[in-house]
C-alpha cells in the first residue's frame, strides 16, 4: 500500500479487442493501482469479458457505446461516469478525444493521453496531444517521444514509461512441455516463434526468411500466434514449400508457455511499433529473441547483449540471427539470462505501476515536470 493518498482514477479504452497488447497493459495497469489502495474505472465498450475481467480484478466497469470518435453518447456517458465517480485522473490509453470532449461538461483535474505506436501523426491529431486539456501524455519508449514532439507537441508534456511485464507469470521456470506436445516438436525439434498478425508486423518476412533457414535446419519449426485468419499465412508458406514447418494459431492465453517452449522469439516489424510486448515477455522467460532494429525495440534489445537486431525488411539477414541462435544455443542461452536482467530491473509491471502513480500524483499536486524513464 503507497504511503501517498488513494487517488480515483479512470482509464479510457473505447475499444473492444481485450486480447490486444494496449488492452493487456491497461489492464495490468489498473489491477495494480487497484492492488495500491486506488478507487479504479474501466471504461470500454460494452462486452461480458470486460464485464468479468473488471469484477475478477476489483474494478468498476462503465461501458460506453463507442460508436464513432466523437460519439455523443458516449462523451455524456463519460462525463457522467467522472462525475459519479468523483474521478480525479483520466488516463486515456485510446479515445483521447471522447475524454477531452468530457471535460467540457465536467470538470476533470487531470487527463493523461497515451502513445505506444510510431506511426506518422497529421497536424489534428499532433494538436490532441499538444492541446492544453491534456495534461500530459505518456510515451512507451523514446522513440515515440521524439516522434511527438517533432509533430509539434512539447517534449515538457511528454513522459517515457515503458509497458511493463508480469514477471511473476513471465519466468523462467515456465514449463513449455504441453505446447512443444501440442505442435509434435521433438526433443531436437527447433520451434521459432513470433507473437502477433497485422500487415506490418513482417509476418511475410519471417515466412520468407524460413524459406532460407529450412533447408539449412529442417528441425525448424515456425509457430505465428494470434491470428484471426491463418489463411494468408498458410497459402504463403506453402507457396515456398513450407507447409510442413509452418504453423498459424489464433488467440492464445498460455503465451508464457509458448515463449519457453521455443528457441527464438522474433518481431520482423517495419511500421508503426514502440518495443514490441512479445520481446520482453520472452526475455522475462529468458527466451532468446531476434527484432527489427526500428523505434524503440533498441532500446530493451542491445544488440548481441540482449539479443539481435536486423533491418527491416532484410529477410536475409533476418534468417541468419535465427540460424546464428539455432546453431548456437550456449549463446542464445546467454542473450535470454541478459534479457531477463534487464526486464526486472527496467520493464517490469512492478516498476510501471510505481511510475504512474508517481506521475499521477505530481500531476495532481501542480508539478508539470516530466522525467524520461530511458534518462533514470
Amino acid at each position: 500500500m503507497p504511503a501517498t493518498s488513494p487517488l480515483r482514477i479512470l482509464h479510457l479504452y473505447p475499444k473492444s479487442d481485450y486480447f490486444t497488447g494496449a488492452a493487456i497493459q491497461m489492464l495490468e495497469l489498473a489491477t495494480g493501482l487497484a492492488g495500491r489502495g486506488h478507487h479504479v474505472v474501466l471504461a470500454t465498450r460494452p462486452g461480458d469479458i470486460w464485464t468479468r475481467e473488471a469484477l475478477e480484478r476489483g474494478l468498476v466497469h462503465c461501458p460506453l457505446p463507442s460508436a464513432s470518435t466523437f460519439d455523443l453518447p458516449s462523451v455524456r456517458a463519460l462525463a457522467r461516469t467522472i462525475r459519479e465517480h468523483r474521478i480525479q485522473v483520466v488516463h486515456a490509453h485510446k479515445g483521447k478525444t471522447l475524454a477531452i470532449l468530457a471535460a467540457l461538461l465536467v470538470p476533470l483535474p487531470v487527463l493523461i493521453a497515451n502513445r505506444g505506436v510510431s506511426f506518422a501523426i497529421g497536424r489534428l491529431q499532433a494538436f490532441g496531444y499538444a492541446t492544453g486539456r491534456v495534461t500530459a501524455v505518456v510515451a512507451v519508449c523514446k522513440s515515440i517521444k521524439r516522434g511527438l514532439v517533432a509533430a509539434g507537441v512539447p517534449a515538457t508534456k511528454i513522459e517515457v514509461i515503458y509497458s511493463g511485464t508480469d514477471i511473476d507469470r513471465f519466468h523462467p521456470d515456465v514449463d513449455g512441455t504441453a505446447v512443444r506436445k501440442e505442435l509434435g516438436l521433438g526433443p531436437d525439434d527447433v520451434l521459432i516463434t513470433q507473437i502477433g498478425v497485422r500487415s506490418t508486423k513482417g509476418n511475410d518476412d519471417l515466412v520468407d526468411a524460413m524459406a532460407v533457414i529450412a533447408p539449412r535446419a529442417p528441425h525448424a519449426c515456425l509457430v505465428v500466434v494470434g491470428a484471426r485468419d491463418p489463411r494468408a499465412l498458410l497459402e504463403r508458406a506453402r507457396a515456398r514449400g513450407l507447409g510442413h514447418a509452418i504453423r498459424v494459431l489464433g488467440y492464445r492465453k498460455d503465451i508464457p508457455e509458448i515463449l519457453r517452449a521455443s528457441c527464438c522469439c522474433v518481431d520482423a516489424s517495419h511500421a508503426g511499433l514502440g518495443i514490441t510486448g512479445a520481446l520482453r515477455e520472452a526475455l522475462a522467460v529468458e527466451t532468446a529473441v531476434v527484432a527489427t532494429d526500428l523505434e524503440g525495440n533498441g532500446e530493451l534489445i542491445r544488440d548481441g547483449v540482449t539479443g539481435l537486431l536486423v533491418a527491416p525488411r532484410d529477410v536475409a539477414g533476418l534468417a541468419a540471427a535465427i540460424l546464428r541462435l539455432i546453431a548456437d544455443r550456449e549463446y542464445a542461452a546467454a542473450l535470454g539470462r541478459a534479457g531477463r536482467q534487464l526486464v526486472v530491473s527496467r520493464f517490469s509491471t512492478r516498476i510501471k505501476v510505481e511510475r504512474i502513480e508517481a506521475l499521477y500524483h505530481r500531476l495532481l499536486d501542480g508539478d508539470p515536470t516530466v522525467r524520461s524513464s530511458g534518462d533514470s
